[in-house]
């Protein structure tokens, strides 16, 4: 962690559950084969490209455009598809559609400045490339290198999710060297209980910021409303946490949107060391978390990924998870893909051969990105514990967060030597980790305006800080109740 932070100086939401299945033409996948025998009436929007769409008839169902075709998707029993945000929530939040819209325009030019990796130059622990981005660091082979597997959590922690989180993380689970399992949260803030991510961080776990408002378009709006989503997230979770910003250094963008060049002069500005946004295709052999010192080694699927040079600010992509014969299709979130007919044992079965791309090939960090929705189905939840009790029981496998993992990647070290790496060590309390959280929390009712709406709502927050005047939100992270009051000043600034 040190030499990361010398280089930088450092609703409740549910989820798409299930995506139909993408496959190739080439490609004989039944389930697909047997969707397209439906009639489908729906047209895929040219001007749009791949997504997803409501379905004018109900709002129970959505289709998911898959090279102009349209795979017809019906929400869980309850369950109702927001056309704004894109997946099921719970029908008082849900906006029908379809909901016309109009794409922001870029607020930069898509200038490509950046060069492709040049290993001669481009050294650890600062910089990191290899030219297809699949080369493990430090010149490992893939027998003497740990396979460490990335936990990760998107969203708001409330009471819909928080105790099957936990359960994820039963004290049975540990690292070969004795250490509780660990996890990254990249937390948003409406519907966020504020008191059970103090325990979270309190444990361990690394927390990280997603935004404020999961606003559609970010990623083409300019540096004021990046520094307002990510910044003031950091803020609310100072406020409402007790997190200190020096132990918030990552970042996820919604919807895996990045924001160009925006987003990460954000990241360099205010001393984050890593993102982790960006999705990587479908590959025989997965990517390796790089810094975007280089172009990114792989097709950018948002197209909105950067295009200049950060130097030493670090990417973990989101490497498509799929099986040899696209059964479920593929995706960078796991609750994406078409599990939720599967019974447990077959959905353990499917990421066994998910990560045995990885384990059997370069050991490139298998993240497992969950939103809510993945737990609101027992056999996946089943099938997750299922294959994190197996996991457990290989030797040189380990359940890092984030950061940890980028430890390890600026100092590689051999199987034999990992038990030395004190960022993965339990022994000595990590310092600047906020107290447990508190048994009396103040739950507080908090008058909220949306600034595109008319009428004043209430929400409520839970921490263990006293109650804000008001519902903190953009602008006014503490809630102090005066618009505009926040100021946030880059750390290059300060010095």
């Amino acid at each position: 962690m040190a030499v990361l932070l010398k280089k930088h100086c450092s609703k409740a939401v549910l989820t798409v559950v299930a995506l139909i299945a993408i496959t190739h033409a080439q490609q004989t996948n039944t389930r697909a084969s047997a969707a397209k025998k439906e009639d489908v009436e729906f047209t895929c929007p040219t001007e749009v490209g791949n997504g997803n769409f409501a379905d004018p008839a109900t709002c129970k169902r959505f289709y998911q455009c898959v090279d102009g075709y349209p795979y017809m998707n019906r929400c869980p029993s309850g369950l109702y598809f927001d056309d704004i945000s894109k997946y099921c929530t719970f029908k008082d939040e849900a906006r029908c559609g379809p909901i016309a819209s109009t794409p922001a325009p870029s607020t930069e030019p898509p200038v490509d400045l950046a060069t492709k990796c040049n290993t001669a130059e481009c050294e650890l622990p600062y910089c990191f490339c290899s030219k297809d981005g699949t080369l493990i660091p430090g010149g490992l082979d893939p027998e003497d290198t740990p396979q460490m597997i990335l936990l990760t959590f998107d969203g708001a922690v409330n009471l819909n999710n928080y105790d099957h989180y936990r359960k994820v993380f039963s004290k049975n689970r540990q690292n070969p060297n004795g250490c509780d399992i660990k996890g990254t949260f990249f937390i948003s803030h409406e519907y966020s209980n504020y008191n059970m991510i103090q325990q979270l961080a309190s444990d361990g776990h690394e927390i990280g910021t997603e935004t404020i408002s999961l606003q559609q378009g970010l990623q083409d709006k300019g540096y004021e409303e990046w520094v307002g989503e990510m910044i003031g997230m950091r803020e609310i979770l100072k406020h409402f946490s007790n997190i200190s910003k020096s132990e918030v250094v990552g970042m996820r963008a919604p919807f895996l949107k990045p924001g160009r060049n925006t987003q990460y002069k954000v990241l360099e500005d205010f001393g984050y060391i890593y993102d982790s946004s960006i999705g990587a295709p479908p590959s025989p052999v997965p990517i390796w978390p790089y810094t975007l010192d280089y172009k990114i080694p792989h097709e950018c699927k948002a197209g909105s990924c950067p295009t200049k040079t950060f130097p030493g600010v670090w990417e973990v992509p989101l490497n498509a998870h799929y099986v040899e014969d696209y059964e479920g299709g593929h995706c960078p979130y796991l609750d994406q893909c078409v599990l939720h007919n599967h019974d447990a044992q077959e959905v353990f079965e499917w990421l066994q051969e998910d990560f045995s791309r990885y384990y059997e090939q370069n050991k490139a960090p298998y993240m497992m990105p969950f939103h809510t929705n993945w737990f609101s189905i027992k056999e996946l939840e089943q099938g997750l514990h299922k294959f994190l009790d197996w996991t457990s029981t290989l030797p040189d496998v380990w359940f890092v967060t984030m950061t940890q993992a980028l430890t390890w990647m600026t100092d590689p070290k051999s199987l034999k030597q990992v038990n030395s790496i004190e960022a993965w060590n339990c022994v000595k309390k990590k310092e600047n980790i906020p107290p447990p959280s508190c048994n009396n929390s103040n739950k507080c009712a908090l008058s909220y305006k949306n600034p595109n709406m008319n009428f004043t709502d209430t929400r409520y927050l839970e921490t263990c800080a006293e109650c804000p005047n008001q519902y903190p939100w953009l602008g006014d992270a503490g809630g102090s109740g005066i618009p505009g009051k926040d100021n946030y000043v880059p750390d290059n600034v300060r010095k």
